[in-house]
């Protein structure tokens, strides 16, 4: 499915270059030529009937990619077998169909890309693009490319630049196109300016880490299988297999080590002259291998347990797991972001009923103030009314005490009346009774709305400190970020210095090596020349001992003929006793005598002296 994928987003732009004219259809004659590359290129079978077939209710007409998406997905995709073609052609052929529709750079400035780069970011593109059409990448996979590119190329990521482009309102609501990404590349504003061939090495390096699934690449000493001796090799690891090739540009591979869940990696004591060394078992052999340093044989031993947890995990990219890891994490900030709005709109609405609490509270205090105001008006025209009746009834008695006599029957009338007065009264003094418990009851109703209104001043104080407390959280988070990145480039230029220190430790001693080979040279002749002398004193002795000798009685007397009648014996302790050679050839010839050995050498000096060459002074 993986697989299907990425072919599809490929083949995507090759049936939008077809659509010249934007309505999203194609003709069919431009669909056969589309199907038939595309079967060539995925090295299947190609059916041409198949495509007349499928179509045949509309034989002229163009048809859209919903429509064309069945007949490729049959007669196509399905037929596909993976590792049976080169994704890298379908890539080329639909990038040759896209890009002479929609890539136009300028071709008058310096800083546009060559072909194969564009090409690669184009692959690189659509690999993290969105798995949605048309393709688009986030803003975020945009900075995680642009920062690989610049870390290959050793320089720092422009954010300012890369921020401008963001900030476009197209940017923010679609995302980066491929065009847009392009373009920005070309424009030179990234890179800085950087040497082409330096550009164009990153990219290719962040390509084949990327889409082509290499974990790392470097030299290594390898030592063999058979013979057991030490070669430099080019290794290239991949979440499957470990490959090594004669060189860089890997056109001979000498071997390939499959890597499954029963591999494991490592670290051995440096022996045979070799350091930094690790191994790598399998179920049937161990390869050993050195590395230049401490930290490349880390790195690769750490790489290569990376590629055995992918295959154990049943994974078959590392950058299509850190892809979708990425995603998770996109979505997990942008649920965060929204729990966070969402949370935002609900302090928004407690602080608006809080305040309508309050307004519904003013109006209840001012609703209170006129109920106490009625209330003393009801009070006063009471008051006034028992005043007046009050009156009344002592008016009335004065007349019915004047009028007693004449008048029984109505002050019995009068009295009934007072009666009635009187029990009005009370009611009405019970009414004021329960007019004040009334009141009570409302008083007691407002206190317990203010404890509640202030337990929510409570809970909002206690809603600020939390929110407080993660904006602290967030600073730390955003410090720790800075940190990490300022240690970051602090370890990356000590290892530059490192490096520098052992470039010039390693050109030392490759000198003290010439000077300790030119002086082991000279004691060799030295030694040489003092056997030699050595050899020659030693003749010289034999050949002195021999001519001093005196002779005894008995011997042979020499003729007065000879060469030794008119100089007289030495002694054999005389110190003034030498040889001297009478020629100069004759020296040179008695040396060489030396050097094939003593015995002869003898002989032939015995000779010369017994020919009255070697004069006895």
């Amino acid at each position: 499915m993986e697989l299907r994928a990425e072919l599809l987003k490929s083949i995507w732009y090759g049936f939008t270059a077809l659509d010249l004219e934007k309505s999203g259809k194609v003709s069919k004659s431009q669909l056969k030529v589309l199907s038939h590359n595309l079967c060539t290129v995925l090295s299947i079978p190609h059916d041409p009937v198949a495509l007349e077939e499928h179509f045949r209710d509309d034989d002229d007409g163009p048809v859209s990619s919903q429509g064309y998406m069945p007949y490729l997905t049959k007669y196509i995709l399905d037929k596909v077998e993976e590792g049976a073609f080169n994704k890298e052609n379908v890539d080329e052929l639909c990038w040759t169909l896209t890009a002479k529709k929609n890539y136009r750079p300028d071709r008058s400035t310096t800083t546009v890309l060559p072909e194969k780069d564009a090409f690669r970011l184009w692959c690189l593109f659509n690999f993290l693009s969105e798995d949605k059409y048309p393709l688009v990448m986030v803003p975020d996979e945009v900075e995680y490319l642009l920062k690989k590119i610049c870390m290959a190329m050793s320089i720092e990521l422009n954010c300012v630049e890369l921020e401008d482009f963001t900030s476009q309102d197209v940017v923010q609501r679609n995302g980066f196109s491929v065009w847009g990404f392009l373009e920005m590349m070309n424009s030179g504003k990234i890179t800085r300016g950087m040497d082409k061939d330096i550009t164009s090495m990153a990219i290719e390096e962040i390509y084949r880490e990327i889409v082509g699934d290499v974990l790392k690449e470097g030299y290594l000493w390898k030592k063999g299988q058979l013979r057991r001796n030490w070669k430099e090799r080019w290794f290239t690891l991949r979440p499957s297999s470990l490959s090594y090739y004669s060189g860089e540009d890997r056109k001979e591979c000498h071997g390939n080590i499959t890597l499954d869940g029963n591999c494991c990696v490592e670290v051995l004591p440096d022996r045979d002259g070799k350091r930094c060394m690790f191994c790598l078992k399998t179920l049937s052999k161990t390869y050993e291998m050195s590395a230049s340093d401490t930290k490349q044989r880390q790195e690769w031993t750490t790489a290569i347990q990376t590629a055995i947890r992918l295959y154990v995990e049943g994974k078959t990219s590392l950058h299509k797991d850190l892809k979708l890891k990425r995603r998770e994490q996109r979505e997990q900030r942008e649920k965060r972001r929204l729990d966070k709005e969402e949370e935002l709109q609900r302090l928004r609405a407690l602080q608006e009923e809080r305040e309508h609490k309050l307004a519904e509270l003013e109006v209840l205090r001012e609703a209170q103030k006129q109920a106490q105001v009625l209330q003393e008006q009801d009070e006063q025209k009471r008051r006034e009314q028992h005043e007046q009746l009050h009156r009344t009834l002592e008016i009335q008695l004065r007349e019915a005490e004047e009028a007693r006599a004449s008048m029984q029957a109505e002050m019995v009338l009068k009295e009934e009346e007072a009666e009635r007065q009187k029990k009005r009264i009370h009611e009405l003094e019970e009414m004021q009774k329960h007019l004040k418990e009334a009141l009570q009851l409302e008083i007691k109703a407002r206190m317990d709305e203010e404890a509640f209104r202030y337990a929510q001043t409570g809970l909002l104080a206690e809603e600020e400190e939390r929110m407080k407390a993660l904006m602290a959280l967030q600073e730390e988070q955003e410090e720790y970020i800075v940190k990490t990145q300022r240690e970051k480039q602090e370890l990356r230029q000590e290892m530059e210095t490192k490096s520098r220190a052992l470039d010039e430790a390693q050109r030392q001693l490759e000198t003290v090596r010439a000077n300790r080979y030119r002086v082991d040279q000279d004691v060799v002749a030295a030694q040489r020349k003092l056997r030699q002398a050595s050899t020659n004193v030693k003749h010289w002795n034999v050949q002195m001992n021999r001519l001093m000798r005196p002779i005894g009685p008995g011997e042979k007397r020499p003729s007065l003929g000879s060469s030794y009648s008119s100089f007289p014996m030495p002694c054999q302790r005389d110190p003034g006793l030498r040889l001297r050679p009478r020629a100069e050839g004759k020296d040179e010839e008695s040396k060489e005598n030396l050097d094939n050995g003593a015995g002869c050498g003898d002989e032939k000096l015995l000779s010369q002296a017994s020919n009255g060459e070697i004069d006895i002074p």
